[in-house]
């Protein structure tokens, strides 16, 4: 997942800022967004890679009993690795007794 460090409030705009794990190779969606631009494809091994490696973070996230609700390609993270880094928890919930919490 991508690490959050700290967040502030920008005085002057009264805006939260947030600040998290850069991921210096992008998003799903910016990759996505190359390749139509080029005309080219993502090799299958790498999407099987990308694949295995989101289902092994939402397996860890539902073991902290942690539902994400907002897997989109904009928020799967990558680094210059190669790994996924799963992100965007605003809208994820909580399951205590039975049912989700935010």
């Amino acid at each position: 997942m991508i690490a959050y460090k700290e967040s502030f409030i920008d005085e002057p705009t009264t805006t939260l800022c947030l600040v998290m794990e850069h991921a210096d190779n992008g998003d799903i969606l910016s990759k996505v967004n190359d390749h139509s631009r080029r005309g080219t494809y993502f090799r299958e091994s790498e999407i099987w890679n990308y694949f295995a490696q989101m289902l092994l973070g939402l397996k860890a996230l539902h073991d902290y009993k942690v539902c994400h609700r907002d897997i989109k390609c904009a928020n799967i993270f990558l680094n210059l690795r190669g790994e996924i880094k799963l992100g965007d928890f605003n809208v994820s919930k909580v399951a205590k007794k039975g049912m989700l919490y935010t």
